[in-house]
């Protein structure tokens, strides 16, 4: 019962740390935004928002949902290891550190989305092409396609089609609009389609053919991504039980062992040497397995 009152204690003396760091932020930039919000304005309404695909900013809910359950889970894994409140109040500290790996998690969870519903993009291209279309027409045509499968109309791929429609009826070229999309959305599978879009657009060849057989090879590859993906998920399952596994066992031991692990709790001494040093070890596999999961295609 005591640890999860410290637990709790520690938890909220972060957020609260948070919270304090966030106004403080806020009503340092107050100023800076109040003399340049007239031209933020200006441009807001010139054009809409764009999405920046490889960087993914963490709204103060998700800040503060990650720094919570990090700050709590660094503690309990403090405690654990060193049986000391204060050392794991420290350790808690380390839930600052969460926004990241959540910020990238997020990040590329809403790359992948994009990169789905591309896929679908391809192919509703590659037939509106085929049945004759002009490349204008095709994509406002692949826009009521898209919004069969995808009815919220926040869904990044036909807001990104929207955008480029937008672009073609104000007279701008849609070889730039496509290549202003490819350099957002930070895949290669859409740079290698806009690579291979700008050549034939550029030098005249058969658009159609060129666009199916690129839209037949980029979606061959995704798929083979996602077997890997459903292979791999079951891994990623084992891998974290792996991990956490040895958490089990140190509880286990250190609650129910009579004393069993306390020459590993003395400070000072080699004891806490030792479990600094297990930490790293499974800090460090954590991070190999991590890297052997990311596969690539």
């Amino acid at each position: 019962m005591e640890i999860i009152i410290f637990a709790v204690a520690a938890v909220s003396i972060t957020g609260l740390i948070f919270v304090l760091m966030d106004k403080r932020k806020k009503n340092s930039d107050a100023g800076s935004k109040e003399t340049s919000s007239s031209d933020l304005n200006i441009k807001k309404s010139n054009s809409p928002e764009l999405i920046d695909y490889s960087v993914y900013h963490l709204s103060k809910n998700e800040k503060i949902t990650a720094i919570l359950v990090g700050a709590f889970f660094c503690f309990l894994v403090g405690y654990l290891f060193y049986m000391n409140v204060i050392v794991a109040a420290i350790f808690s500290l380390l839930g600052f550190y969460f926004t990241k790996i959540r910020r990238v998690q997020l990040r590329d969870k809403r790359k992948r989305e994009l990169t789905l519903q591309f896929k679908q993009m391809l192919f509703s291209l590659s037939s509106a092409l085929s049945a004759g279309k002009s490349v204008d027409q095709a994509f406002k045509e692949i826009v009521k396609d898209l919004r069969l499968l995808y009815p919220d109309p926040n869904t990044y791929i036909i807001r990104e089609l929207e955008l480029i429609n937008r672009r073609i009826a104000n007279g701008d070229n849609i070889v730039s609009a496509i290549k202003d999309f490819s350099d957002r959305a930070d895949s290669d599978d859409i740079t290698n389609f806009s690579d291979v879009f700008i050549t034939s657009t550029s030098t005249g060849g058969d658009l159609v053919e060129i666009i199916s057989r690129t839209s037949t090879i980029i979606s061959e590859k995704l798929e083979v991504q996602q077997e890997i993906q459903i292979l791999v998920s079951g891994k990623k399952l084992e891998s974290n039980v792996l991990i956490l596994a040895p958490l089990g066992i140190i509880a286990f031991m250190s609650f129910a062992g009579n004393g069993y692990m306390d020459p590993l709790y003395e400070f000072p001494g080699a004891g806490p040497v030792i479990m600094t040093a297990c930490i790293a070890v499974l800090g460090f596999v954590y991070w190999v397995l991590r890297k052997i999961m990311d596969i690539r295609v």
